[in-house]
């Protein structure tokens, strides 16, 4: 009766043991960045306002021009 009592208890200290953790993911490379879409979808209206800005300044530009040789 005896090597059945120490048996289980030696199965179970076996097989705990042999579990382990896994090994910690490396730390030195950086992780992709994710957001590209969201950061694309954000700046596009701000990419357009500032190209629909400089048209505006240049048709500013191009009327003060036009207003300064009428006027000379």
């Amino acid at each position: 009766m005896k090597p059945r009592k120490l048996l289980v208890p030696c199965l179970a200290v076996a097989l705990l043991g042999a579990c382990s953790r896994p090994p910690p993911a490396p730390t030195e490379q950086r992780p992709e960045p994710q957001a590209t879409a969201l950061r694309d979808a954000v700046n596009a209206p701000l990419d357009k306002a500032k190209g629909v800005q400089a048209t505006a300044d240049a048709a500013a530009a191009q009327q003060e021009a036009d207003i300064d040789a009428a006027t000379q």
